[in-house]
């Protein structure tokens, strides 16, 4: 019998949905976030062989990356990413322009079960924007469109916080 995916609530069968989520920078939650990538760790493989056992190879892990992170919002008055991405180059200061001091900063991502309850958390270690999208592209034709706005952020990897466990669901 295969162990249960959820040992606090045994009546659960389905995963978490991904609809339901928070990000926060610096203990500041983002505002209408709409969509967030996903968290990714590559790990390099090593091939070598030994001498006299050409026939097989050995494969051992070498070192690891981790993917940069998209994060999009509805486009507002919230200036959280405008003031992050100035943080790491403001134009108005010119190429003295990075705040060595705030430019790197910690991100808490928290999946919620659909009773709005932290269930799942990450925290991304000294993250920085490498790109800003201001604004979408506009469009006079397009009534249906809402603005996003968005950045994509570096980051030196994501830990789990083993704090935040499974929530007991009613």
């Amino acid at each position: 019998m295969p162990a249960p995916m959820f040992p606090a609530n045994a009546h659960r069968y389905d995963p978490y949905r991904t609809f339901k989520f928070q990000v926060s920078i610096e203990g500041k939650t983002i505002a209408g976030l709409s969509k967030m990538g996903a968290l990714k760790r590559t790990t390099e493989v090593v091939k070598w062989r030994s001498a006299g056992s050409n026939s097989s190879q050995t494969v051992n892990p070498g070192g690891s990356a981790f993917e940069a992170v998209t994060l999009e919002q509805g486009l507002s008055h919230d200036k959280i990413f405008e003031e992050w991405a100035n943080s790491v180059h403001n134009v108005a200061e010119g190429d003295g322009g990075i705040s060595l001091k705030n430019f790197r900063r910690t991100v808490v991502v928290t999946v919620l079960n659909q009773q709005g309850t932290p269930a799942i958390t990450y925290t991304l270690k000294k993250a920085w924007v490498s790109e800003f999208n201001a604004l979408p592209e506009l469009d006079a034709n397009n009534m249906n469109t809402v603005g996003i706005q968005s950045i994509t952020i570096q980051h030196e990897g994501f830990i789990r916080d083993e704090a935040v466990g499974e929530p007991a669901e009613t």
